[in-house]
């Protein structure tokens, strides 16, 4: 066969497509073999995607996407993408304030008119994109995951009796992430367009970018390759709690992939989907470094010297954890998936795999302390176990994970277990080793509440507040509890 120069340039140009970067693989090798460290700690179980300016370096599944049949996560497996769905949320209604149909600063009562007019008159659109409208957040309502979230809904419904509550703050004050103000949103979203939410994100963004493999999720279809969500125990992987995807709605019930997630990071470097003045409102911090369905914050990496400018988002959902990393300065990006719900562990995981791209070595991830623990739970008494983590942490500190979440975990872990005094000796533990996290006497807080011990559930939520004010859960709990009785006056004793 002859080959004409011109053939031969066409051809020749393809080919180059497929060579490999330099240095690629060796840096592909590295980010895989830290991301396998996790995994084999049973610390990360999902798909990872690594990339930068000049493509994905790291493209994989780890463990499986459903462990009864031992079926393998790979990079199409889809994954429930918790509160990553929000940035979605926030590109629909930014196009539609792009199309005139919205405008950032019309009232609640404008967009939603039978929405209650004390409150809905002083909320915006803008203070719902950002969290700080004021209006509690459904999920941390006390008993709502236990009384609620297995049960559908229809959005006007939902919104009436969960997302119309008085107002905790005055809208635009203060920050407080709100799943009630991305709710609302979808709702917004389904009067503005005349269509349904799950609709309108698959037409204006999955299709526009041949996002395939992404949808909203809805638990009676059968989905292809679609992942299982778990919760790790000390007993093994369990199957997590049912949720009805009706719940999250438009603050969290999309699902997508590693391969579809990187289509997205790609196109949010273009005007395909926006006008560039709109996108950048995106990332454009607020209160609390939130712009529009998310974060803007810095990264430092694990040499303590290197630092990058992320917008980043979080998920968390029954079984699921979500994490997605982006550095718009040089382009790169990561995208972590997990059905074990290990959300504790994705920033570190990142951090580590950016500290790779920047040619730093990566610390080994560790042990944590309440997996360590939990081998133990039902063996041995509460005060043994307080005992060994005193013991661990006085000598081996750099063994294991130590961090506070590490204990608040095992806290619940006694809480869900009906351990109910057990698992406020853990808090009171946590508290002591943290005393500046107002969480942790929130959800000792919690605990006492579940022991029926009001004064000491008052005392705590009230550190709470002093710690971080305004925090929903502990406001709600104080309103929930009312007042303190006070004792009935004496005579006096002649």
């Amino acid at each position: 066969m002859n080959w004409n120069p011109v053939r031969l340039l066409s051809v020749l140009a393809v080919l180059l497509l497929f060579v490999p970067v330099a240095g690629a693989a060796p840096k592909a090798q590295e980010l895989d073999r830290l991301v396998t460290q996790y995994h084999q700690l049973r610390q990360f179980n999902g798909a990872v995607l690594v990339a930068n300016e000049k493509g994905v370096i790291l493209k994989k599944g780890y463990g499986f996407a459903n462990f009864e049949w031992q079926a393998p996560n790979t990079p199409d497996t889809k994954f429930r993408l918790a509160s990553v769905s929000k940035q979605f949320t926030a590109m629909v209604v930014l196009q539609l304030v792009a199309e005139g149909k919205l405008q950032l600063e019309d009232p609640l009562v404008k967009l939603l008119p039978d929405y209650r007019k004390d409150t809905g008159s002083r909320v915006t659109l803008t203070h719902l994109l950002n969290h700080t409208s004021g209006i509690p957040n459904y999920t941390s309502a006390p008993g709502f995951f236990e009384k609620v979230s297995r049960n559908p809904y229809k959005v006007a419904d939902f919104v009436k009796e969960f997302a119309s509550g008085d107002l905790q703050f005055e809208p635009g004050s203060k920050f407080a992430y709100s799943n009630s103000g991305y709710f609302l949103l979808g709702a917004i979203i389904e009067r503005a367009t005349g269509k349904t939410y799950a609709q309108a994100v698959q037409e204006r963004i999955f299709d526009k970018l041949g996002m395939k493999s992404s949808g909203y999720d809805v638990y009676a279809t059968v989905l292809p390759k679609r992942a299982s969500g778990y919760e790790l125990e000390p007993e093994g992987y369990i199957n997590a709690p049912y949720l009805d995807m009706s719940i999250p709605y438009a603050a969290g019930s999309l699902y997508s992939t590693v391969e579809d997630l990187y289509l997205w990071d790609r196109a949010l470097y273009t005007d395909a989907l926006l006008p560039s003045a709109l996108k950048q409102k995106m990332f454009t911090p607020g209160l609390e470094k939130y712009g529009f369905g998310w974060t803007i914050e810095p990264m430092k990496l694990q040499d303590d010297k290197t630092e990058l400018a992320t917008v980043t988002h979080s998920g968390g959902i029954n079984g699921f954890s979500t994490r997605i990393f982006r550095i718009p300065a040089s382009r790169e990006v990561v995208i972590l998936l997990d059905n074990t719900s290990r959300g504790d562990r994705l920033k570190e995981l990142a951090n580590g795999l950016f500290s790779v791209l920047h040619g730093i070595t990566p610390k080994a991830p560790r042990p944590g302390i309440r997996e360590t623990l939990s081998q133990t739970l039902d063996k041995a008494p509460v005060a043994d176990l307080i005992a060994r983590y005193r013991d661990l942490k006085a000598k081996k500190a750099d063994a294991y994970d130590f961090s506070e979440q590490q204990l608040n975990d095992l806290g619940y872990q006694f809480l869900r277990a009906g351990r109910v005094t057990d698992a406020i000796e853990v808090f009171k533990l946590n508290v002591e080793m943290f005393p500046k996290n107002g969480n942790l006497y929130d959800s000792l807080g919690e605990a006492y509440l579940a022991h029926g011990d009001k004064e000491q559930a008052r005392v705590n939520y009230r550190k709470a507040l002093e710690l971080e004010p305004n925090m929903p859960s502990a406001v709600e709990a104080l309103k929930t509890l009312g007042p303190a009785a006070t004792a009935p006056a004496t005579k006096a004793v002649p």
